[in-house]
């Protein structure tokens, strides 16, 4: 699968690590998914919420089925995110830019789940949708 068939074809995204704070990438995404008509479901066992919806304390905790989980931690922190993703029945794992792990990776390719490293899913929809590269 490739990233503009997953885009097309997902509806709801985990985003791990989310904040409220505004000035954070995380939020920045986790706002415009949601006005391109995403169900975004925020994950930070930190937080209660950002704005009005509720946050997970992490994937196992989410009730409903996920398409995409966004990963936005360090790179060494997304083995166990990823041992989730697989476990929930995840279709895909995206780790934004920066974030690169290729042991954690391989692990969910061979579970089946596509991945996408060292991209913003948010550029990476607007790229698509807007034609702007």
């Amino acid at each position: 699968m490739d990233i503009e068939k997953l885009l097309k074809e997902s509806r709801v995204v985990a985003i791990v690590g989310a904040s409220p704070a505004e000035d954070k990438a995380s939020n920045h995404v986790f706002n415009y998914l949601k006005k391109q008509g995403y169900k975004v479901i925020p994950v930070n066992p930190t937080v209660d919420k950002i704005g009005e919806t509720t946050c997970f304390p992490n994937l196992i905790a989410v009730p409903e089925k996920v398409d995409v989980v966004d990963i936005f931690r360090r790179s060494e922190d997304c083995g166990p995110i990823i041992d989730e993703a697989i476990k929930i029945g995840a279709k895909a794992i995206w780790m934004q830019e920066g974030i690169v792990n290729e042991e954690a990776g391989e692990k969910a390719r061979k579970a089946g789940l596509m991945v996408v490293m060292d991209h913003c899913i948010m550029k990476e929809h607007y790229k698509l949708h807007f034609g702007l590269h």
